[in-house]
């Protein structure tokens, strides 16, 4: 596995943007490389910083894709999904799903590794979550992510991996919360500006 890994690391370098989609599409699927692409990301930023957004966007394409495969594996049943997952953690996934709905996807795929994130995507296509919706959730938390790191590539150049190694858990909390007070507060002036009706 570590020469596989190594492999890929070079092979992706070499291609650059793309290899960084193929990487994230792998990672977001069936293959598990923790930290690779965020560590790949990182790496060519530092080395071609106006380059950041085009790294970021093939990165969180290359998740999206990957996502949407594992999504579909999903809707099309879930005999996989008990073979490979314990019947506890499915049910605390899908109870998760409930209670939370497309925010069960959006706030995982915003966390760095080891933060469990696969299981709520298949069950996402279990739950009947509209692939629509889905893919945007994705593409929200992906993108603030990738894009995050970017601009920390940007401002601590190769030390910017041992910043979020270091304030990760505190990172993830910050964007937790700015994101739940972005929608709660897109939710109050959305109802603030509804018409009222008025009764005669």
């Amino acid at each position: 596995m570590g020469k596989f890994v190594a492999w890929i690391q070079a092979f992706a370098l070499s291609l650059g943007g793309p290899g960084l989609f193929i990487i994230a599409f792998l990672d977001s699927s069936f293959l598990s490389l923790p930290e690779i692409n965020d560590l790949l990301l990182i790496y060519m930023v530092t080395q071609h910083k106006s380059l950041m957004a085009y790294y970021a966007a093939s990165a969180t394409l290359g998740s999206i894709a990957g996502c949407l495969v594992l999504y579909y594996v999903g809707r099309k049943g879930d005999k996989w999904i008990t073979k490979s997952f314990s019947p506890a953690r499915v049910e605390r996934a899908m109870a998760t799903f409930q209670r939370w709905g497309v925010m069960a996807v959006l706030i995982p795929s915003l966390l760095p590794p080891p933060a469990p994130f696969k299981i709520f995507v298949l069950l996402a296509g279990v739950a009947g979550i509209s692939v629509g919706r889905f893919a945007a959730a994705i593409a929200i938390g992906r993108g603030i992510r990738y894009f995050g790191e970017g601009l920390l590539a940007i401002y601590y150049g190769d030390q910017a991996m041992a910043f979020i190694h270091e304030n990760g858990r505190t990172i993830s909390l910050w964007l937790v919360g700015l994101l739940v007070g972005g929608i709660a507060a897109f939710v109050i002036v959305k109802r603030l500006r509804r018409p009222r009706t008025t009764v005669n």
